[in-house]
Order: structure tokens, then sequence, then C-alpha cells
């Protein structure tokens, strides 16, 4: 049983007898407290989809729930939904836009080693690469002889993600993003 200080995004767990997805992780130090850090989990209800949140001190220990990851790729947007095909047996998952949102902004045609998270024979999220590549579809013109350390500018990627980009590139290319930080790392 991990502490709360050592569960992470996407970590799930079994709080009240329901199996939870944490989806976001806020730590804080109480001024004047001797003692340890507090985190605010966000967390989804994996059956009923049910967002709430609660609190947990650095040393409160947590149930991880069981959970399955299996390698897929992405297919197919079908209406609200995209559909995911299991690497090794082709077994599609379905997984709402809505439950996926901050992946979504990182998913194209190209996305490898993508895994879906099913927990109780139920896909509930995405375990993302750490970078990924995506298309550059508007920037401003880039300029001759900047430096790859000097300035940046805004840069709206084919997902519709925007980050900021050094200036020598342009619209069209290819740029590899950091997904856990939304941040550029080089050119693809």
């Amino acid at each position: 049983m991990p502490k709360a200080s050592e569960i992470k995004k996407n970590n799930t767990i079994v709080f009240d007898g329901k199996t939870c997805i944490v989806r976001d992780i806020e730590r804080s130090v109480p001024q004047g407290r001797a003692g340890g850090s507090i985190y605010r989990m966000r967390m989804y209800d994996v059956v009923s989809g049910a967002k709430f949140d609660e609190t947990f001190k650095d040393s409160d220990m947590l149930d991880m729930a069981d959970l399955v990851r299996r390698p897929a790729m992405f297919s197919y947007m079908d209406g609200d939904d995209f559909v995911f095909l299991d690497k090794e047996d082709f077994t599609p998952y379905h997984l709402n836009k809505d439950s996926i949102a901050d992946e979504a902004l990182f998913i194209n045609e190209k996305t490898d080693s993508i895994q879906v998270v099913i927990v109780d024979e139920v896909p509930v999220a995405l375990d993302l690469p750490v970078s990924v590549e995506l298309e550059v579809v508007e920037t401003d013109p880039s300029i001759k002889g900047a430096s790859a350390t000097s300035r940046t500018k805004p840069a709206k990627l084919s997902t519709g993600l925007v980050v900021q980009v050094p200036e020598y590139i342009s619209t069209g290319e290819w740029i590899r993003i950091n997904t856990e930080e939304r941040k550029f790392q080089s050119r693809a």
C-alpha cells in the first residue's frame, strides 16, 4: 500500500469501496504546521464517472486498484468517442473525449506507444508516451538567423494544442512535445 505522497496522476486507487482514477494532484505545505504536505486529489469514479476531490496527508496509506495496461494505437473517431485498437488482439477500446480531454491534445495517427488503462474490463484512461510528434499548423513566420536559445513564439499544433516554440520553427514543421510538461523538446 503506497502513501498518498507516492500516488501519481492516472494511478487507480480504491477509495470508499469505489475504484477511482486520479486525474489531478495539488500539493500544498500549510504554514505553521509541524508535519508534512497535504495532497488534494481530483478523482473520477471508474464505474459512474462521478468526479470528486479528496484531501490526504502525505503519510496516509491508500489501496491501489487492480488495473491492466494494454498497448494500443489510435484508430478513428466515432462521434464523441476516440477508438483505440489493441496492438496484440485488435480489441477496440472506446473512450469518450470528455474523459480523456487532456490526453486528446497529444493524439494523432503517428502517436505510438499509447497504453489503454483497463479496470474491471472497462477502458478508463490513457497513458501517453513521454514525447509525441505533432505538426505546427499556425505560427508567426520564422526569422532568419534566430538562434535556438533566443525568444519563443506561440504555435498552434494539428490537435489544437498551443505551445511556445523557438523563433526558427515555421508552419508545416513537425516538432516533438513533452506530454507531461506540455513543452517543446525539439524538431522531429
